[in-house]
Formats: structure tokens, sequence, C-alpha cells
């Protein structure tokens, strides 16, 4: 009988063990967790909802989403993809619901779906799942994986390194020779003291442009104004594609927001046109742009030196340029980052030069195999990162349990 031990009891780990033995049921796998709880990633996920996945449904454009990893998942996403979750889960009665923003959830609205789910799967399977197993050390004797953790030693035929953003897991991988990408956090909110911004926490703008000064990182979509900065799927893209860049800079940098996605001139043209149209109002009564909420185009009016109960008619060619220059070309000074709620992810890990990705083995040695954030492959928010633990973890079954 075959032995397998899968190191790291989250997503990408259990998701392995399932299929494995669902493909042959003869082989004895072990999961072994360092916390005292499994799965706890999926549990916070979502807001406790567990994003799934993402309703992108051809591999040329999912692969867009991750900043790095990009041209290696795509073969192995022509083998398991968004509608191969969708079934997969559906066919074991966790049907999913894709959202307006093509976000991807159990039906149920609670990550307790899927951890059922895989808990039923294991107990069903005869997995064992062991908790409170820091691993020590592992290496190859005798065409063998010897595995030890603080209290037990295993032996395996094959094994499986799932165990997320570990420091300790990335170590001993360097001690089997494996190269290690200086991990750096991906998903992160900008931290911006500013008067135009103080105070003005949950206003948002649905389509703003948001660029990194001095770079060539640009993103578009809608933005958040935090307690203590800049967010929202602009701001969180961003930062994962320009994570290596940003560490860079040691978190200070310059943002430039164009909060309409409109050009300086268009704009400029649109408050001349309204200086006309509203001559004898106050400019202050209400924002004229539908997408920019009353607060914030007071700050607006604020930094453009125009009184609130100034009429439109009495707005000066100086005030006028620099109120349009605040509407789409603002420029904040960001010192510093926040985790995106819970959802901790690096950029970083086992270099993907050393890993065959027809079967996620790892190129040094033969029955050793990595899958999910263990790896160099980070994605942006919204379902992207479990779609890769659920691909991973789907062709690494395929390949131990031959």
């Amino acid at each position: 009988m075959n032995k397998i031990v899968i190191i790291g009891g989250g997503a990408a780990g259990f998701f392995t063990a399932i299929n494995a033995k669902e493909l042959n049921p003869d082989l004895d796998i072990t999961i072994l967790e360092k916390g005292k709880e499994v799965l706890q990633k999926v549990k916070i996920s979502g807001g406790g909802r567990c994003n799934v996945t993402h309703a992108c449904f051809e591999p040329k454009e999912l692969i867009k989403f991750y900043p790095r990893g990009s041209k290696e998942l795509l073969g192995p996403f022509h083998q398991f993809m968004t509608g191969d979750t969708f079934e997969w889960f559906e066919n074991r009665d966790v049907p999913l619901k894709i959202e307006n923003d093509n976000r991807v959830f159990p039906e149920a609205n609670t990550s307790q779906a899927v951890i059922d789910c895989f808990q039923k799967a294991v107990e069903k399977l005869n997995i064992k799942v062991l908790t409170s197993q820091n691993v020590t050390s592992f290496y190859q004797q005798e065409n063998k994986w010897v595995i030890n953790t603080k209290n037990d030693s295993f032996i395996a035929d094959k094994l499986v390194i799932a165990a997320g953003s570990s420091k300790k897991i990335w170590e001993l991988s360097k001690e089997l020779g494996h190269s290690v990408i200086n991990t750096v956090p991906s998903l992160f909110t900008f931290n911006i003291k500013d008067e135009r911004i103080k105070d003005l926490g949950g206003i948002s703008v649905p389509n703003a442009s948001v660029k990194i000064l001095d770079s060539k990182l640009e993103n578009f979509g809608p933005l958040l104004i935090t307690h203590w900065g800049l967010s929202g799927p602009a701001v969180l893209k961003l930062s994962a594609f320009g994570a290596r860049i940003l560490a860079e800079k040691k978190y200070s940098y310059k943002v430039a927001v164009n909060w309409l996605s409109k050009s300086t001139n268009q704009i400029t043209e649109e408050l001349n046109r309204l200086k006309k149209v509203n001559a004898k109002k106050q400019i202050g009564l209400k924002s004229p742009f539908s997408e920019i909420p009353r607060r914030l185009w007071e700050r607006f009016l604020n930094a453009s030196h125009i009184e609130l109960q100034q009429n439109w008619a009495n707005i000066t060619k100086t005030q006028t340029s620099q109120l349009a220059e605040q509407l789409t070309n603002a420029v904040f000074l960001a010192e510093g980052k926040s985790t995106f709620k819970d959802e901790f992810v690096t950029a970083g890990g086992i270099d993907l030069k050393e890993i065959n990705f027809k079967r996620f083995e790892s190129k040094l040695h033969q029955n050793l195999f990595f899958v999910g954030e263990i790896l160099n492959i980070d994605a942006v928010t919204g379902g992207f990162n479990f779609q890769n633990a659920w691909t991973g973890g789907f062709i690494c079954a395929n390949a131990i349990s031959g």
C-alpha cells in the first residue's frame, strides 16, 4: 500500500488528499496540520462565506488575475478549471452561486458548507487528519520520505507540501536544494493620511484610475476610502501586481487618483459647462457628478480653495483648473500598508522553475510535490487563490494516485 503524507491541513492539502483517495482507494493518506484546527483560511475567506472561485471560465482570461504564476498555470487550468470546481462541489451537495461581482460562494452562504464537505469526505475515505503536528524535518532515505514532527515520525512513499506561507517549511525545502523567492505582502490597502479623505471611511466611487507615480503600475475599478486610507478592488489589484515594487519602495510612494477615469480636459470642459448652466447656484449644494458623493465633493472644493457658498459663475479659471486636477489627478502620499481583512496573501515561495506543472512535482526530487500558496503563485482577491489550490490539488492527486 502506497503511503502518502501531506503537510498542511488547508484547502490545497484536503483537496489533494480527497481526490487522490477517490482515484485510488488503496492509498494510505495522512494529513499533518501544525495548528489545532484545520481549514482555518477556508473558514475566514470571503467574510466567513468562503469565496470558492471566480466566474471566469477561459484559462487565458483567468491567468490574467495572477501576478505570479500566470504562465505556469495556463496548462493546469486546461485540466481543471472553474467549471470543474462547480461540478466537483455540486456533486458533493455543495451547490455554488455567482454573485454580481462574479465571485463564487456556496449557496448556503457559509464557509462551513465547504468545511463540512471536506470533513465528511476524509472521514468516509478514511484519510487520517492529525493536528498539532509541527513538522521539524523531512528528507529522503532509501526512496522513502521521512517526516519528523515534534511528537512523531512518519514514513511516506510520496510527500506533498501544502503548508501555505510557512517560513519553516520554506527553510526545510531550501535544505533539499530548492530555491525560495523571498516573500513580500500582497493584497494590502494603502495607508494615507490626508485632509481630503479624513473621516470619510466607507465612501466609494465606482470606477477610478489609480496610479503609482514613478512606476508603470496603474489599475482601474471601484475605489473605497477607509479609516486608514484607500482600498477597494482598484487598490488591491494594484498592490498584488506591484507587491515587489512597493516593497522595494518600503511602502512609501505617491499615488495619483483619477476619481472619474476621464481626462483633465474633459472634466475642465464639463466644469465650464456647469458654470454656465448653474451660474446662480451655490457650488457646494450638491455634487454635479453622480459618481462623487457630496462629502467628497466638498473636500475637493476645499482643496481647490473654493467656498461652498460660492456661485458657479464666480469660480475663477484658476479654481476651475485646480478642481479639475483634484478630480482627475489627485496625488496622495502613501506611508505603510494594512492587510486586507484577514485574507493575508504573500508574493513569494518555491521557485516555479523547479516544479513540473504537469504533476506539480519537484524537478529536484522524485515523489516530492508542492501545491497551493507554498509555491510562488498568488492572485488578486476574488476566489483566484482558491482556484489555484483546487487546480494544483487535482493535478497532484492524479500524479500521486498512480
